[in-house]
């Protein structure tokens, strides 16, 4: 088979795994930042120091060191804890592909902290105290009142987040895992033809970007339609 289209292939491959990891990323960012918002916004002392502590802490350091720290400290850390708590035959090994979930949704969900608590305080208090006293409760308001504005709005700034993910995942290669840009490194240093290959795995890339901004605007546009009829 000739290289280029070997290579090729197993570029192609590596996007598979830059695809997986982007779809398991998204939704631990996204709990994480509801989770740190409510924090944020809690009248809990301790809840909002944590979050604060978490969010300043997170967005301050460069994500490449933020994978070296889950990737070699992450698993010991989390064993030394099931030691702690009495189960010391359990030991847990993290692999490149669960370090990057983990360290990209932990700054993921730094960012979409901050994204979600602007969103939250958008929501008009008047709408909020409308549906308490209509009776509903507390999980009720947050449901069908609060929950569905602030995904209109958090929107736009959870598809810059997107975009800044698909591209963050190219740091993951660092540790091992076979995505693009680790499979298009190793085409480059095989066939002496770093330009051809470092320009696919471009291309891979842009691919990726350019669905997602499509499928942002999508949900954004039926968000603001269903909004406007509302």
């Amino acid at each position: 088979m000739d290289p280029f289209w070997s290579y090729g292939l197993m570029i192609a491959g590596g996007a598979g795994w830059t695809l997986a990891l982007i779809l398991a990323v998204i939704p631990v960012g996204i709990v994480l930042g509801l989770l740190g918002a409510a924090a944020k916004l809690s009248s809990w002392r301790v809840l909002r120091l944590g979050a604060e502590t978490y969010t300043t802490f997170i967005r301050a350091m460069p994500e490449l060191l933020v994978i070296f720290l889950v990737f070699f400290g992450g698993a010991r850390a989390f064993n030394w804890l099931l030691a702690a708590v009495g189960f010391p035959e359990i030991q847990i090994d993290f692999n490149p592909f669960l370090a990057g979930v983990i360290a990209l949704g932990v700054v993921q969900g730094a960012f979409a902290t901050e994204v979600f608590r602007a969103a939250l305080l958008a929501v008009p208090a008047g709408q909020i105290e409308a549906a308490q006293a209509c009776g509903f409760s507390r999980w009720q308001t947050f449901r069908f009142v609060t929950l569905p504005q602030v995904w209109r709005l958090a929107l736009p700034g959870l598809g810059n987040l997107l975009q800044i993910l698909i591209k963050d995942t190219a740091l993951i290669s660092v540790v091992g895992l076979a995505d693009i840009m680790r499979n298009a490194q190793i085409a480059s240093g095989a066939t002496k033809q770093p330009f051809t290959f470092l320009l696919l795995a471009a291309a891979v890339y842009l691919l990726f970007t350019t669905v997602a901004t499509a499928v942002m605007m999508l949900l954004e546009r039926r968000a603001n339609h269903a909004w406007r009829r509302a």
